[in-house]
């Protein structure tokens, strides 16, 4: 067994850590001693906003959560709900707030227990094993506890029986140096449960490189093919390029070799652009190309550059495709470019106004047989996606649609897309889902559907929104991943994933993390990290491209890194190069068996 403790944070401010994230449950596991932060000192429990009959929502937080066992094996979470700033609730008035978890990675909300007519102070729940009953002891002020008892503690509470004044619980709590801790709970968990939690909320790093003591190559294309496996703390490997060292060898002479190489890495200092947010890199017919929203000029153009692999785009030259004098419908605010293959031909999926903000909407330009990417001339004027009849999927003016993605699963094409309804109520960005028409894809091909809205406190810190979608296909699941809060130092990247087989115009069919992958903690010096895209290299690696500011106040400027994938084939954005590849351990020495020169 293993001490885990429960605490929530101190609020900082509204740029580190305000109180949509401080009033969370976070955890910090026993190291030997030592009670370390995981999830970079970030909440991993976070309640959904309840919502209103027009659509909008009411976000929520929690203070004093308390983990307790189950019966069954699994665990439970009890808290008191507040509003979104961590002050009383009158929605939660008299009641606790329970969430199941059988990994404390994953948790749902079972919904609200109703103790008391007056606001719930604190609130601790012991499952009674010889009695097989829960004892929940709450107090109203903090001094007088009330005791309650009860069969069933996820099901109905009819049978609830008040116990009346109870001794106070005992809180015997380590005291910490994690920044703005604020103790709650400890439980002792099992050493499975607890390692899993060390594997899944911190970060791996490469601690071991594995390659062949002998190889057979008869070519240097054979040798180059060979990748060394770099092992990381958490179990995971990636396979690496080597860089060898061939000048001794002769290749017309057989024999054997001594060599030694380097692990290949690719380097991307942050940022690789300034003033450049939604980056996009594609590659098509052999070069890779990368795209942006420029914030440089106000969102008045778009560029694109063209190179040989991803690292020769950091400093390839900049080629201007579209502004806002190019078309009378599309005067500003060309944002969130992705280039995007549909049916064997290359489109750019962007978001554009005729006029004002409240006129952004979503537009596909397709670029002409033979053309090339970096070539105004080469694109179509862009076409606003509608619906299967050709009427607007909104009403322009009062909805906006922006940061639409394409892509291809299971045999269809589907755009997800952030939407937004200002008019008559503000009610926040919500990811919409549809299929699209693979000849068309400005045209839709089936009704949008919900696929989420901004209902966790990380989701709407400081606004409602949730944008910036793109996928990662895999053989069995496609992951989805968004941005949500402001685009200030509050933005972060969320998770959807949904198992091959399932319908994915269906929101119950997909699973969403309870908290975010990227955040301004999770990379030092990088704050509002978000709007993802990805893309394969030749020779496999996936990259992220995402834009972050350097520094609080920092322009959003665009970043690549490599996408690391955990123990559960899910993807990790937080690999910096130095946890990427160790150093220390970029060596690599083997033997060369060298045939006779092949004819």
């Amino acid at each position: 067994m293993r001490t885990l403790l429960c605490y929530t944070r101190e609020p900082i401010d509204e740029f580190y850590y305000d109180a949509r994230l401080a009033y969370s449950m976070h955890l910090a596991l026993d190291f030997d001693g030592e009670m370390k932060a995981l999830n970079h000192n970030s909440g991993v429990l976070f309640p959904l906003a309840t919502e209103n009959e027009n659509g909008s929502l009411n976000p929520k937080c929690i203070k004093h959560p308390f983990i307790f066992n189950l019966k069954g094996g699994d665990f439970g979470v009890l808290a008191v709900r507040t509003d979104g700033e961590g002050n009383a609730d009158e929605e939660s008035k008299g009641t606790v707030i329970l969430f199941g978890s059988g990994d404390l990675l994953e948790y749902r909300e079972l919904g609200l227990i109703e103790l008391s007519d007056g606001y719930i102070e604190r609130a601790v729940c012991e499952y009674n094993e010889e009695k097989d009953t829960y004892i929940i002891k709450y107090t109203t002020d903090g001094c007088k506890w009330t005791g309650v008892s009860m069969k069933d503690i996820v099901g109905s509470y009819d049978s609830a029986e008040v116990l009346g004044e109870v001794e106070a619980p005992s809180f015997d709590l380590p005291e910490t140096d994690i920044e703005g801790a604020h103790p709650e709970c400890v439980i002792d968990i099992p050493d499975d449960i607890a390692e899993r939690l060390a594997l899944k909320l911190t970060v791996p790093n490469h601690i071991a490189t594995e390659f062949p003591q002998v190889v057979n190559a008869g070519t240097k294309e054979e040798l180059f093919a060979i990748r060394a496996a770099a092992l990381y703390s958490d179990g995971t490997k990636a396979q690496k390029r080597i860089d060898w060292d061939l000048s001794f060898v002769d290749w017309n002479v057989s024999g054997e070799y001594e060599i030694e190489g380097t692990i290949h890495q690719d380097h991307f200092e942050f940022p690789v652009a300034f003033n450049r947010a939604d980056p996009c890199i594609a590659k098509w017919n052999g070069k890779y190309y990368f795209i942006a929203t420029n914030d440089a000029d106000g969102n008045h153009t778009l560029y694109v550059r063209e190179a040989d692999s991803i690292p020769e785009l950091v400093d390839a030259q900049e080629k201007l495709i579209l502004d806002s004098d190019t078309y009378p419908f599309a005067k500003g605010l060309l944002w969130a470019p992705e280039f995007h293959v549909v049916d064997g031909k290359l489109y750019i999926f962007l978001a554009l106004t005729s006029g004002e903000f409240f006129w952004e909407e979503s537009h596909v330009m397709e670029l002409c047989e033979g053309g090339n990417p970096s070539h105004r001339e080469d694109w179509s004027e862009p076409r606003r996606v509608v619906k299967e009849d050709g009427t607007n999927i909104c009403e322009e003016g009062r909805v906006i649609t922006l940061d639409m993605t394409c892509f291809e699963w299971q045999g269809d094409y589907y755009a997800v897309w952030s939407q937004r309804e200002f008019v008559p109520v503000d009610l926040g960005a919500w990811l919409y889902i549809a299929k699209i028409n693979r000849k068309e894809p400005w045209k839709l091909a089936s009704e949008p559907v919900v696929l989420s809205k901004p209902d966790y406190g990380w989701a709407n810190n400081h606004t409602f929104v949730d944008e910036g979608p793109f996928t990662i296909i895999q053989d069995d699941r496609l992951i989805l991943t968004f941005s949500s809060a402001a685009v200030d130092t509050s933005y972060v990247v969320g998770i959807l994933t949904i198992e091959k087989g399932k319908n994915i115009l269906v929101r119950a069919n997909w699973k969403k993390g309870n908290y975010p992958i990227l955040t301004s903690r999770s990379v030092s010096g990088e704050f509002g990290t978000g709007h993802n895209a990805y893309v394969i290299d030749d020779y496999g690696d996936l990259w992220n491209t995402y834009h972050a500011r350097p520094g609080i106040k920092g322009v959003r400027s665009s970043g690549i890194r490599r996408v690391h994938f955990d123990i559960d084939n899910l993807p990790r954005l937080d690999l910096v190069e130095e946890y990427d590849v160790n150093p220390d351990l970029r060596k690599v020495k083997t033997k060369l068996i060298l045939g006779s020169k092949k004819d």
